[in-house]
């Protein structure tokens, strides 16, 4: 008679991370929730959440795209990071409190629960609003440039950022009943 042995039980966060490793080969620390290290594999552009459900609305390409609490966290192409401030300045956003930032090497972001995982994430817990799958990181938004095929334009995507969260602090400023899109060729009006 063959005696069948259990496998040991994994913990689903444990679960959660070997996923993350093993199936889209990206770095996780340690500890629970586990965390995504950025800066090999993938950069973010994090910003408030509102600002980046009227981003998810516009006709942009987007790779992976997660939710904790009230911010969003955009993947973007490894070394994107580093080019936020310039590109900033060079779109005509530079000294404007935007509530823009990113994360590059040396930083970690909440592993969300891996997509169809089972079980439902806690309240305020990282989930994703798009997510990754095999091989996405190499179709990241990222700075044109020669080799980078089809992948979505970095510039683009941060300049389209800019706006919403610059809308996002006038709506925060003005209140909730300020008109942010006129009609085209009008400018938005403030009542």
């Amino acid at each position: 008679m063959a005696l069948t042995v259990p496998l040991p039980r994994v913990a689903p966060e444990q679960a959660h991370a070997l996923w993350y490793e093993r199936v889209l080969g990206w770095t996780v620390a340690g500890g629970t929730p586990a965390q995504l290290v950025t800066g090999t594999r993938f950069d973010v552009l994090e910003l408030p959440a509102n600002a980046g459900a009227e981003l998810l609305r516009r006709p942009l390409a987007t790779g992976p795209v997660a939710l904790m609490g009230r911010r969003m966290r955009f993947l973007v192409a490894a070394g994107s990071a580093d080019e936020l401030e310039g590109l900033l300045d060079w779109l005509e956003w530079g000294g404007v409190a935007l509530d823009l930032t990113a994360l590059g090497a040396g930083g970690r972001m909440t592993a969300p629960a891996p997509p169809g995982a089972a079980g439902e994430s806690p309240r305020g817990a990282a989930v994703w609003l798009r997510p990754p799958e095999q091989g996405c990181d190499v179709l990241l938004p990222a700075l044109p440039g020669p080799g980078q095929g089809a992948r979505p334009d970095l510039v683009r995507l941060v300049g389209a950022a800019a706006t919403e969260c610059h809308r996002a602090r006038l709506r925060r400023s003005y209140g909730s009943g300020v008109p942010l899109r006129g009609a085209p060729n009008q400018p938005l009006a403030f009542s």
